[in-house]
């Protein structure tokens, strides 16, 4: 796949998923970011602002299969892989595969699951593969799980382990739209569900295309450094008591890499990885207990590194050779 192909492709995502969703095009941007990475994305925000939508919208605008699962108090391990049923005409037991069996895996609520459930979904999404009864069965690619919660009620839920919260690419809060963002979502969704009209963009294999595609994207050595200066920093940061790791360098590398591509570039800039770190870092690192209580967001720690680490000189011709 040329760059014009892919940048072609990616417009007409952007184009059908407007047409659903209104406003939403920073959180669309980013999606797309951690797909073509290979990553997971956490939509963590307050009922209503849209979280299930985007994730349908997303599906259908791919053209991939698209499964999801209500996490509840009760649910099971096996309701999300599946389980072997005992075939009496066959006088054997076959395996019937669960929602995890998809392309695009909605995580309904995930938090409200026991950590026992929420841990079945550890080694599908890390290694793309899901074992049952000792067997190991290997996912259809692409695979991504887009799980939503609610930070505010928190009676009745798990707190997704800091293990768990590694798995995810990227954590976004999607915020509440602006008053003309509601006025058009209240006259679009009024009479009709637009997303029952969208059509699909793109295709499977575009995709696994495009994600190869992002290979090809060059960084800088300069760039590289301002990313691992960043990372290191929050190791060093007075407000921490636990950084982000070495796995967090490279899921920053390659969402970068993505988003450059994605906003029509063969190369990364600063730009890039800085509207990346909340997404990719907040939820990687943990606060100290004084700034816990002081009610201080790992978000405001991050945006503190940002203006702290000095920004490389610009120099577009190096970047972009």
């Amino acid at each position: 796949m040329d760059f014009a192909d892919f940048s072609k492709k990616v417009d007409r995502i952007r184009q059908n998923a407007a047409t659903v969703m209104v406003g939403r095009e920073k959180t669309m941007e980013l999606i797309l970011t951690a797909l073509l990475a290979g990553g997971h994305v956490l939509l963590e925000d307050v009922p209503g602002v849209g979280k299930t939508m985007m994730a349908k919208t997303i599906a259908k605008c791919l053209d991939l299969k698209f499964g999801r699962i209500q996490f509840t108090p009760d649910l099971m391990p096996s309701d999300v892989l599946g389980v072997n049923v005992y075939n009496q005409k066959e006088a054997e037991f076959e395996f019937r595969p669960g929602p995890i069996m998809t392309n695009i895996l909605l995580a309904d609520e995930i938090n409200r699951a026991t950590p026992k459930t929420q841990s079945s979904l550890l080694e599908a999404m890390e290694e793309k593969q899901f074992t049952v009864e000792g067997v190991t069965r290997v996912l259809e690619m692409p695979f991504m799980v887009i799980a939503t919660q609610n930070p505010i009620e928190m009676e009745g839920t798990f707190p997704l382990p800091e293990a768990q919260m590694d798995r995810f690419l990227m954590r976004i809060d999607m915020g509440y739209p602006s008053l003309e963002e509601e006025r058009e979502i209240i006259h679009r969704f009024g009479e009709k569900n637009p997303l029952h009209e969208i059509e699909s963009a793109v295709g499977r294999e575009d995709i696994l295309e495009m994600q190869n595609h992002i290979n090809g994207i060059y960084m800088d050595r300069a760039v590289e450094d301002y990313l691992l200066n960043i990372v290191r920093e929050t190791r060093a940061h007075v407000s921490m008591r636990l950084g982000a790791s070495p796995r967090a360098s490279l899921y920053l590398y390659r969402s970068a890499r993505a988003l450059a591509a994605v906003r029509g570039r063969t190369y990364v800039i600063p730009d890039d990885i800085k509207d990346l770190t909340v997404p990719v870092l907040s939820h990687r690192i943990v606060l100290t207990s004084r700034n816990l209580l002081e009610d201080v967001r790992p978000e405001q720690v991050i945006l503190d590194i940002l203006n702290k680490v000095p920004v490389p000189v610009e120099n577009l011709e190096e970047w972009g050779r």
